[in-house]
C-alpha cells in the first residue's frame, strides 16, 4: 500500500476520534507543510524533515512535534513523549474535540515550522562503544597463533564481542575450554560465532 493510500486509511477508518483528527489534519494543510506517511502515522515535513504527525490511539488523539523542546509552549500542553528516552519529541494529547483550540494549535504549528526553518535541533548524542574486553583464556590462544589472531582482530567488533561473551558467560572453566575449542575453527575461517543463522 502506497502512502497516499495509507494516509486515506487513516483518517478514513472508522475511530472515535476520526472527525478530531481530520480536524488537526485540515489546520496542518493550511500551512506548507507537506504531507507523508512514517511510522504509521500521517506525517507533515518540510524540506524533508519531519516537523509533526498527528496521532490517534484508544483515549487519546494529538500531535508529536519532532523538535518540540524548542516551542515557548505558553499554554504549557506539551509533554515529553517518553520520559527518559526522547530528548526532543513533544506531544498534545487531546482527549475530546472540544479541547481542540484553533488559533493556538494554528500558532503551535506555524512556531514549529519557523523552528524548523532554523535548523533547531538537539545533536543526537553519540554512543561510545564499549571496549572489547577478551577472556584470558581466549587471549592466551590468539597470543600463542599469529594467524588466529589476525583472522580475529579482522573480524566486526560486533562479532568479536560475540565470541567474547561466549566464553565469559560460561560459569565453569571446562565449559569455557569446550567452547573455546569449538569457536577456534570459525575464527580460523574467518566466519562469526552465529553467521550460519544470519545467512538463512
Amino acid at each position: 500500500m502506497d502512502k497516499t493510500k495509507n494516509i486515506a486509511a487513516y483518517y478514513e477508518e472508522q475511530h472515535r476520534y476520526k472527525k478530531s483528527v481530520s480536524i488537526l489534519r485540515q489546520l496542518t494543510l493550511q500551512t506548507n507543510l507537506v504531507e507523508t506517511y512514517k511510522w504509521n502515522f500521517p506525517t507533515y515535513t518540510l524540506n524533508n524533515k519531519n516537523v509533526l504527525s498527528i496521532c490517534k490511539f484508544k483515549n487519546h488523539f494529538g500531535i508529536w512535534f519532532f523538535n518540540g523542546v524548542f516551542l515557548k509552549d505558553q499554554k504549557n500542553v506539551l509533554e515529553n513523549a517518553q520520559e527518559g528516552k526522547t530528548h526532543s519529541m513533544r506531544q498534545w494529547k487531546f482527549n475530546t474535540i472540544a479541547d481542540i483550540d484553533k488559533v493556538t494549535v494554528i500558532s503551535y504549528i506555524i512556531e514549529a515550522i519557523e523552528n524548523q526553518k532554523k535548523g533547531l535541533a538537539i545533536a543526537p548524542k553519540r554512543i561510545e562503544k564499549k571496549s572489547i574486553e577478551i577472556p584470558t583464556l581466549l587471549m592466551q590462544a590468539l597470543n600463542n597463533e599469529i594467524a588466529l589472531k589476525n583472522n580475529f582482530e579482522g573480524l566486526t567488533p560486533y562479532k568479536q564481542r560475540e565470541y567474547c561473551e561466549h566464553i565469559s558467560t560460561a560459569k565453569q572453566e571446562k565449559t569455557k575450554a569446550s567452547r573455546l575449542q569449538k569457536m577456534l575453527p570459525m575464527i580460523k575461517n574467518g566466519v562469526g560465532l552465529h553467521d550460519k543463522y544470519r545467512n538463512c
